[in-house]
């Protein structure tokens, strides 16, 4: 069975450190683009990083931009994303999205923020929450 596993998620205080990892199993990660979002109660689905597969450029949301580091080792068939001085606005589900093929990870993150595609694989997602 396909699927995306996140793991790492936990209770931190401001200023602390996480890493998330999004385990792939079922299929090779090589080809696909992984990106990260987040939910937070009440509010919309938001982009925060993304990694390509094949082409194009690391994307980081404006928000995380210095703090949160995404990388790959597709051998381990694994992304994680590295967060350092967490924040309360960080708190959130943390989800992670395999996306085949050659695809832009703007376009990733455009268009995953509102809609579900088919081929996708998505993860149950991973608490994350910033208090003191």
């Amino acid at each position: 069975q396909e699927q995306v596993v996140e793991s790492g998620g936990g209770l931190v205080q401001p200023g602390g450190s996480l890493r998330l990892s999004c385990a792939a199993s079922g299929f090779k990660m090589d080809p696909y683009a992984i990106g990260w979002f987040r939910q937070a109660p009440g509010k919309e689905r938001e982009g925060v990083s993304c990694i390509p597969g094949s082409r194009g450029s690391i994307y980081y949301a404006d928000s995380v931009k210095g703090r949160f580091t995404i990388s790959r080792d597709n051998a381990q068939n694994t992304v994680w994303l590295q967060m350092n001085s967490l924040e309360p606005e960080d708190t959130a589900v943390y989800y992670c999205v395999a996306v085949f093929g050659p695809v832009l990870c703007d376009v990733i993150i455009r268009t995953r923020q509102s809609t579900t595609y088919e081929y996708d694989y998505w993860g149950q997602g991973t608490q994350v929450t910033v208090s003191a």
